[in-house]
C-alpha cells in the first residue's frame, strides 16, 4: 500500500531475494547434475540495467536479440565475452558493434546471416566465435505464437531438410568464423521434459553426423530456455529440477550413443529468472455489471502494460492488496483502461467485494509485461522498482507526459 501510494499505479514491483534466489536454483540445479553448465539470461523477459547488475553479480550472462539490448548489457558491466546475440533478421550495424565489442558468441540463424556475418568479420579483420541455431523438428506443445522449435517456423537451419548440414559445412570451412557448437529454443512457457529430450537427442544425432563427415565435434551445445512459472493454481508445472534431470540425462546419453565428448551446456532462461519475482499494482476503477451475462472492474493499466493475455491468451490471478484476508466472495472480470473490447487482464477473478480505490496485485508479472509495454492512447509506461530488506528503489522512472512527446518533430 505504502508503495503504490508514493510512486502511484500502476507500479510494478521486484522482489531481489527472490530474483537472486532463483539465479541460485538455475545453477545449481543443472551444476549439481552437468557441473560444465553455463547460466545465459534471456534479456527479453525483462531488460534493464539494475537488474542485468544484479544477476551479473549472480554469474549469469547475457543471451540478447539486439543492439539495444546489448547497450544495457554492456552499461550494466556485463562483460562482453559473457553476451550471446541470437535473432533472425540481425542488422550489418549489429553485427558491426558485436564484433568490434567483442562478444562471446554470435548465434547465426540463416544463410544470409552466415554470409553478412563472414562478410562483415572479414572487412572489420576480425574473427568471430559462433553456434548455429537449429529447427529440430519438436513441437513443445506451448502457444502457437512463442513455439520456436517446430519445423515451420522463422528461427533456425532445419535438420530434416538438409539445411542445418550445409550451414555446418560452410561454417567450418569459414576463415574468419569459428563454430562451437549448435544452439536450439524450443518456446516459451513449455510445461512438459519430453520435448527437450526429443531435441537433444535429434541435435546430438545430428553432430555425430557432422562428425563423421567433418571431424568437427561440437563445443558447446545450447538448449535455449522456455523453463515455465506456475501462474495460476489450477496449472501446476513441473519444477526446474525435473527439466535439469531430462536434459542432462539426454545430453549424457545422446554423448554416448554418438561417441561424442560431452559439451559445454547452456542453458538460457528469462521467465524462470524474473516472472515471480515481478508483481503488478493497480488502481480499481470503474464497474460495470450486466445482469445475468458478467461484472467488469475496471484498472489504471492493462493491455498497455500487459499485453499477454490479449495476444497469448495468458491467465493470471489476482488480490486486493488492501484487504489480502478478506473472502473472496464474487466473481468478476478485471478491465483495463483502454480503447479495446480485448483488454481484460483476467476473466473470472476471485476477489472479495471490490470497491473503486482497492488496490489489486497480480502476481507473477516479471516476464514478458515490461518489454511488450506500449504507450497505446498516449499511456505512461510504468515505475519499476526492486525492493530489498524492506527498502525500495526506482530502477525505473514512471514516464512523463514530456516523455511521451520528446521525439516529437
Amino acid at each position: 500500500m505504502a508503495l503504490a501510494e508514493q510512486y502511484g499505479t500502476p507500479l510494478y514491483v521486484f522482489d531481489e531475494r527472490t530474483l537472486r534466489d532463483r539465479c541460485h536454483q538455475s545453477f545449481a540445479e543443472f551444476r549439481s547434475r552437468y557441473p560444465a553448465t553455463d547460466v545465459i539470461y534471456a534479456c527479453k523477459a525483462f531488460s534493464n540495467r539494475a537488474l542485468l547488475r544484479l544477476l551479473r553479480e549472480e554469474g549469469l550472462g547475457c543471451d540478447v536479440v539486439s543492439a539495444g539490448e546489448m547497450h544495457v548489457a554492456l552499461a550494466a558491466g556485463v562483460a562482453p565475452k559473457d553476451i550471446y546475440l541470437h535473432g533472425n533478421n540481425k542488422q550489418r550495424e549489429e553485427l558491426e558493434l558485436a564484433l568490434m565489442w567483442r562478444i562471446g558468441l554470435v548465434v547465426v540463424d540463416n544463410f544470409d546471416e552466415l554470409a553478412l556475418l563472414e562478410e562483415t568479420t572479414a572487412d572489420l579483420g576480425l574473427e568471430q566465435a559462433i553456434m548455429l541455431r537449429l529447427s529440430p523438428g519438436v513441437d513443445a506443445h506451448t502457444h502457437a505464437h512463442v513455439a520456436t522449435g517446430v519445423l515451420d517456423s522463422k528461427f533456425g537451419f532445419p535438420l530434416e531438410t538438409g539445411q542445418a548440414a550445409e550451414a555446418a559445412r560452410l561454417a567450418l570451412a569459414s576463415g574468419a568464423l569459428k563454430l562451437t557448437g549448435y544452439h536450439f529454443h524450443l518456446g516459451s512457457q513449455i510445461t512438459e521434459t519430453g520435448p527437450y529430450v526429443q531435441a537433444v537427442k535429434a541435435t546430438l544425432d545430428f553432430a555425430g553426423r557432422v562428425r563423421d563427415e567433418t571431424g568437427f565435434s561440437p563445443e558447446d551445445l545450447s538448449v535455449g530456455g522456455g523453463f515455465p512459472i506456475q501462474y495460476t493454481e489450477d496449472e501446476p508445472v513441473p519444477p526446474l529440477a525435473a527439466f535439469a534431470e531430462s536434459i542432462v540425462a539426454g545430453v549424457r546419453e545422446g554423448c554416448a550413443s554418438q561417441g561424442l565428448a560431452e559439451p559445454r551446456l547452456i542453458v538460457e532462461p528469462g521467465r524462470s529468472i524474473v516472472g515471480r519475482a515481478g508483481v503488478a499494482l493497480y488502481r480499481l476503477g470503474a464497474r460495470k455489471t450486466i445482469p445475468g451475462v458478467r461484472s467488469y472492474v475496471s484498472v489504471d493499466g492493462g493491455m498497455a502494460d500487459n499485453i499477454r493475455p490479449v495476444i497469448y491468451g495468458s491467465r493470471y490471478q489476482a488480490l486486493l492488496a488492501n484487504r489480502p484476508l478478506d473472502a473472496a466472495t464474487v466473481r468478476v472480470t478485471v478491465a483495463g483502461r483502454y480503447c479495446e473490447s480485448g483488454d481484460v487482464l483476467i476473466r473470472d477473478a476471485q476477489l472479495p467485494e471490490p470497491q473503486p480505490g482497492d488496490l489489486l496485485a497480480v502476481p507473477c508479472s516479471g516476464a514478458y509485461c515490461l518489454p511488450l509495454a506500449s504507450n497505446y492512447n498516449a499511456s505512461l509506461k510504468p515505475a519499476v522498482l526492486l525492493v530489498a530488506e524492506g527498502e525500495a528503489r526506482v530502477i525505473r522512472r514512471r514516464e512523463t507526459y514530456e516523455d511521451l512527446m520528446r521525439l516529437d518533430g
